[in-house]
């Protein structure tokens, strides 16, 4: 391949993958914000700082490959091509939603480019991942499955129970741990006997592999490797992907007052201070992600605040649209929550 032509298609590349974080970080800023003034309600559990993992992971996968996620799950369906329309339309029980307004927020899912669905119960999505892992094998297909957990979701049976399968059947599977570093408010290191999630690994007979989670460009050339390796029919990789989240584990977490101490009792410190906040934030996935564009040349200034309009009008119209669109009606409440795969006569 001429220089040129390579020097296009990392461009290409690097843009698509700023596009993506872009996307991820306006819809869920704008969430934030419906929440805060209370204009949105329900449980919400914001993706913004952890926007180089899904993008990362989601750009070494082919279009016909799958994700299963989390109950922070807007990151993953938007790196993945979702519609931001149809995300925004569900987070406010619109009829026009993934779901139909059924599975709000952390129930995400579109089979047609991939997604097959989240979870808000922790490491769930794993054995689903593994299932369609064994799918693609035993029909001779060479898709890959990705899913996403975080560092709490490490420690659930599921999750090793999934790890262990995939290795002893070699299926496909790409597991992608976000180490966000804490479950709700409980830091990693106090419920994991590893110093990383990815030294367990080696207990499962596949590779592992930590990586910085704030460089998208890291992310994906971790992924894609181990994608490579499961597509050539070698089996599965765990990629931990060490990230953190700028917001509390959900939103509105904190909104009501807590309880006043009794007498003589210290209320516990918070569970994460402003400084360390403060040096995560300036280890911003987007921020890195554009000075590495600019330094190599790839993009100008004025390029990316292109793109940034473009996102900010794309985010303002899928609000708009959900806002417009319409509730499902009372009668079809029950549609799509039940299947009968044995025909019954009523003759």
């Amino acid at each position: 391949m001429a220089t040129t032509e390579k020097a296009a298609d990392t461009k290409t590349l690097y843009m698509d993958m700023l596009y993506r974080m872009l996307r991820i970080r306006g819809f869920d800023e704008t969430v934030v914000g419906l929440v805060q003034r209370g204009e949105f309600v329900g449980a919400v559990h914001c993706y913004l700082g952890e926007e180089a993992v899904a993008v990362g992971a989601c750009t070494a996968l082919r279009d016909d490959d799958y994700i299963t996620g989390n109950h922070r799950s807007h990151g993953h369906p938007i790196a993945k091509g979702g519609d931001v329309r149809r995300a925004m339309a569900e987070l406010f029980g619109k009829k026009t939603g993934y779901c139909k307004g059924k599975g709000g927020s952390m129930h995400l899912a579109d089979f047609s480019i991939g997604i097959l669905g989240e979870s808000g119960i922790l490491a769930s999505a794993l054995p689903v991942a593994v299932g369609a892992g064994l799918a693609c094998k035993l029909q001779g297909r060479d898709n890959v499955v990705i899913p996403f957990f975080g560092d709490g979701a490490s420690n659930e049976g599921a999750c090793h129970e999934a790890m262990n399968l995939a290795s002893v059947w070699k299926l496909p599977v790409v597991f992608v741990c976000e180490n966000n570093q804490y479950a709700v408010t409980t830091h990693y290191h106090e419920t994991v006997s590893v110093e990383n999630v990815s030294d367990r690994a080696p207990a499962y007979n596949m590779p592992g592999v930590l990586v910085d989670g704030q460089d998208v460009l890291a992310v994906h050339e971790a992924v894609r490797e181990a994608v490579a390796r499961a597509r050539s029919g070698l089996g599965p990789s765990l990629v931990e992907a060490r990230t953190y989240r700028y917001q509390d584990h959900s939103e509105g977490i904190n909104r009501v007052a807590p309880a006043p101490p009794r007498s003589g009792v210290t209320p516990p410190p918070p569970y994460r201070t402003q400084e360390e906040i403060a040096y995560w934030r300036k280890r911003d996935p987007i921020i890195i992600h554009k000075e590495r564009l600019i330094a190599q040349k790839l993009a100008t200034e004025a390029e990316i605040a292109q793109m940034e309009e473009k996102v900010r009008g794309e985010i303002a119209e899928a609000l708009e649209f959900a806002k417009q669109s319409p509730y499902p009606e009372p009668e079809e409440a029950f549609d799509d929550l039940f299947t009968n795969p044995i025909p019954i006569d009523r003759t």
